[in-house]
């Protein structure tokens, strides 16, 4: 009964997360195109981990990081006051480079297609 309600709060977290993101002022989040890769929080809701990757790259995921942790004390603010939550987890933040990594398989996927369509189309001829 209790991983319910941990996976219940886990995705409220991630949503307010969102919505919070889009409201801080930190050139260093405001310029990034940034996505919550996981959101893990431990059993007792003390710690909340939360995965970051920015289009850009890891590095710019990692300088958003930097204002995330500098915000972190009015992200934790507004997550209580959002959700209602009698304690609210600390939270650690992580850049990954999954998003670029991701389109990096894309574009090698498209480029196959392209190559396998050009096969198709010289057999035909």
């Amino acid at each position: 009964m209790a991983s319910h309600r941990i996976e219940r709060t886990t995705e409220d977290i991630k949503r307010e997360l969102t919505a919070i993101f889009r409201e801080l002022k930190d050139p260093r989040v405001t310029q990034a195109f940034l996505s919550i890769v996981r959101v893990e929080v431990t059993n007792d809701l003390s710690y909340c981990t939360v995965q970051i990757s920015a289009i850009e790259g890891l590095d710019r995921a990692k300088q958003a990081v930097k204002g995330l942790k500098s915000a972190s004390g009015f992200i934790r603010r507004e997550l209580g006051h959002r959700l209602k939550l009698r304690h609210v987890p600390e939270l650690i933040f992580n850049a990954t480079d999954s998003i670029e990594y991701s389109a990096h398989i894309s574009r090698i996927l498209n480029d196959l297609d392209v190559e396998q369509n050009e096969e198709e189309n010289d057999e035909s001829v």
